[in-house]
Parts: C-alpha cells; sequence; structure tokens
C-alpha cells in the first residue's frame, strides 16, 4: 500500500552529481575510444611488427683441403683475425718430400722431350746419310748394268767369256739387291723421322704434353704443400675452436667457424597474415634486447622468403592427414642493417630482435625480380698459391732447358720455397704472440 511518505520520495529528482559523473566517464570513454581509432587509423595501420626476429649472419666455417698433424694454432675462441691470417699448420714433410719428387719428374720429363726435339736433326741426318747411300749403290747398279749391256753382245762372238758374262751379271744382281735395301733404309729413316715429328710437331717443349701432365703434378703437389697452412678467408671473429696440437685431421673436418659481424642482418618472421602490405625497401625500425629500448637500428627490407618455417623443416608437419590443427605460419624477412650502426652497437648471431615495418608505402615489389645486381661473395687469399704455382713451374722448365724464348725472357719474380715457408712462419708466429698478448 502506497503512503503519500513513499509516493514523494519516488518523485523526488535522483542525485545530480552522480549523474555528472556518470555522463563524465562515458564521454571520457567514447573520446579515448574516438582518439585510438585516430590514431590506429593514423600510425598503428601503417606498421606491422614482430618480436619474432634473431640476428643472423656467415658462418663460414674453417676446414682442411689436406689431412695432417697439427702442429700449431695462431688463434683463439672470440679472437679477431684479419683475411690471409695464418689459423693453423700442419705437418708440412710429406708435402714437401711430394713436391720434391714431382719437380724432379717435371725435370725428367723436360730432359726427355728435349731429346725427342734433337731426335729430329739426328733422324734427317740419318736421312741424308741413307739417300747418300742410296745414290752411291745406284751408281753401282747402273754401273753393272752397263756391264751386262756390253758383253751381252760379245758371248756370241766368243770375244766375252761366258764365266765373265755370269760373273757380270751376278755383280749385276748383288748391286740390284744392295739398291733395294739402300731403298728400304732410306723408306724406314723417313718413317722413323715422320713418327718422332708426331711426338714433337704444333708445339714447344714447354708445352708439349707430358711436360704439362709433368707440371700439373708439380702444380698439385705444391698446393698441397700451401694447403698446410689454413689461412682465414675474410675478417672476422673465431667461434667454436675444437681444433687442438698434435691432432690428425681429415680433409673437411670443421676445426673452427669465423663470423664477420660486420655483414649481419636480421631474419624477422612475421606472421602470415600480416605479409599483405609488405615490401621490399620498405624502412625498418628494430631494437635489440641486448641494448634495450635506447638504442634504435634502422635498416630495410631486403626481401621476403620464398616459404614458410614449417616448409623448410626437417620433418615438415604433414597437413593431410586426419589430426589436423591449423597453427599459423611465419615467413622470415631479410632486414639489412646501417654498418655504422652495428660499429657503435656491434651484434653477435642469435640475438634477439623486436622489428616494426613501416609499411605506409606499398609501391615496392614482394619478390625480387632479379633487376638488382646479384650479391657476390668472394675472397681472394688463395690466389697467390696458384700463381707462385706457376711460377715454380716455369722456373723448373727453364732450369732444365725446356722454356720457350719468350718465358726464357720473362724476369724471374718467384721466391724459393724456402722464402715462402719462412714468410708463412713469420705470420704464424704473429698471430701466435699477438694471440698471447691478448
Amino acid at each position: 500500500m502506497t503512503t503519500p511518505e513513499t509516493a514523494a520520495a519516488a518523485t523526488a529528482p535522483r542525485n545530480p552529481a552522480r549523474k555528472k559523473a556518470l555522463t563524465a566517464v562515458t564521454a571520457l570513454v567514447a573520446v579515448a575510444g574516438l582518439a585510438y581509432g585516430a590514431y590506429w587509423a593514423l600510425v598503428l595501420n601503417h606498421y606491422e611488427s614482430t618480436d619474432n626476429a634473431y640476428v643472423q649472419g656467415n658462418v663460414v666455417q674453417i676446414t682442411p683441403q689436406v689431412s695432417g698433424t697439427v702442429v700449431a694454432i695462431g688463434t683463439d675462441d672470440t679472437a679477431h683475425v684479419k683475411a690471409g691470417d695464418v689459423l693453423v699448420r700442419f705437418d708440412p714433410a710429406d708435402a714437401r718430400v711430394a713436391l720434391d719428387q714431382a719437380e724432379a719428374q717435371l725435370a725428367q720429363t723436360v730432359r726427355e722431350v728435349r731429346a725427342l726435339y734433337a731426335n729430329n736433326s739426328t733422324l734427317q741426318a740419318q736421312i741424308a746419310a741413307r739417300e747418300a747411300d742410296l745414290a752411291r749403290v745406284q751408281v753401282d747398279y747402273a754401273r753393272a748394268q752397263d756391264d751386262v749391256n756390253r758383253r751381252a753382245p760379245l758371248v756370241a762372238t766368243g770375244a766375252v767369256g761366258k764365266e765373265e758374262f755370269n760373273h757380270a751379271n751376278a755383280q749385276l744382281a748383288a748391286a740390284r739387291s744392295a739398291q733395294v735395301a739402300a731403298q728400304s733404309a732410306v723408306t724406314a729413316a723417313r718413317e722413323q723421322l715422320a713418327s718422332n715429328q708426331t711426338q714433337t710437331g704444333g708445339v714447344t717443349v714447354d708445352q708439349h704434353p707430358n711436360v704439362v701432365r709433368a707440371a700439373a703434378r708439380v702444380r698439385e703437389a705444391f698446393l698441397a704443400l700451401h694447403r698446410t697452412e689454413l689461412v682465414a678467408p675474410i675478417d672476422g671473429y673465431v667461434a667454436k675452436r675444437s681444433v687442438q696440437l698434435g691432432q690428425r685431421v681429415a680433409a673437411g673436418t670443421p676445426l673452427m667457424s669465423l663470423i664477420a659481424l660486420d655483414r649481419v642482418w636480421i631474419e624477422a618472421n612475421f606472421k602470415e597474415s600480416q605479409l599483405q602490405r609488405l615490401r621490399i625497401g620498405q624502412p625498418v625500425t628494430l631494437q635489440a634486447d641486448v641494448y634495450g629500448k635506447k638504442v634504435q637500428y634502422h635498416g630495410s627490407i631486403e626481401g621476403l622468403g620464398a616459404g614458410t618455417g614449417a616448409a623448410f623443416a626437417l620433418l615438415p608437419a604433414q597437413n593431410a592427414t586426419g589430426n589436423w590443427i591449423k597453427v599459423v605460419q611465419r615467413v622470415p624477412v631479410r632486414i639489412s642493417l646501417d654498418p655504422k650502426e652495428l660499429v657503435d652497437h656491434p651484434l653477435r648471431v642469435g640475438l634477439s630482435m623486436e622489428a616494426e615495418v613501416d609499411i605506409s608505402k606499398t609501391d615496392g615489389r614482394m619478390l625480387a625480380d632479379g633487376s638488382a645486381p646479384p650479391t657476390t661473395t668472394q675472397t681472394g687469399v688463395y690466389d697467390k698459391d696458384d700463381s707462385e704455382a706457376d711460377i715454380l713451374v716455369r722456373r723448373v722448365i727453364a732450369a732444365n732447358g725446356g722454356a720457350s724464348p719468350a718465358a726464357r725472357a720473362r724476369p724471374a719474380t718467384a721466391a724459393p720455397r724456402a722464402a715462402v715457408a719462412a714468410l708463412a712462419g713469420a705470420r704464424l708466429a704473429a698471430s701466435s704472440s699477438a694471440l698471447h698478448t691478448k
């Protein structure tokens, strides 16, 4: 039953302060929502970010090309080396013996080939002698034939006895046999010269196939000797050194790794739903966990991976089976870094990064089209070995009289093997000294 007091309370106005507070909160939420919507449309909508990003770099494995026993190590983990520095040296005794044998074989081959060329003149002289013998025999044959012709009519008249006539015929037969033998000797001498010329025609002594084959063996032995010293192919830092003194190492065994920390890049793994607006060349801002948010790196997208990580896994997922659960895939995106920033704040391979890509401009390419010049990575520390091997071969050939006139005119620029070995030993000693100093 409604009383006058309750009716009055129901018709009384509500608390105006509470109403104002609720109105203010509602207005504040609305303004915040509009502000966030504007911020998302103007700012957040132009960026894609991920914290699934890591530093990557070229890890160069140092592996020997020949087997050997380790007698010296010129570096250690964390050390910085320059391209061409001696890292490991094997016992070179066996390789030196093999090189000496190859040099001796090349020298012997050059002398044998020179003998072939000298035989041409000897055989030509023999042909001339055989031709002279043939001419003399032909004169004797003509004289014997003339004697028979003169005596034949006189036999019937009795002016010449039959015995004398038979003697003249016997001399003619002997002269004919001598002529045939002399002709055969000339033919044999000419064929022998032709056979010898087939082995020498068209090439000089230093270009003869036998000499070239022996020279190839010298080059092989020379390279094997120089490969007993493992040099750094690039500038970098040593990591994962596993080689020890006295260890017998087979060719191809990993001994250590070199990492060029000045040429690292970032591999950011974006979700497949984030790839729609990613383009090559878009600017990227990055942060490294090791330095925190105070240090920022700047780079750009170099390329997008050709497949997801699962596609290249050792055991790829079998999505065609009945036990299938959809998993969001990620695609690796390669991001280059500013080299100057790497100098100021160096990174290590494997460090975690956070990447944020500015996708406001989408006029770039999603995939490389081949218009950019290809990236070439190469080293020249092994070129010297080839040139020194050629110099050694030319020196051995020239020392045994087998060089062509042009080769003899070239000045000798090669140092003796002892000097080369001494230089290599000095480089290794310098590397070891620097290591102990550290």
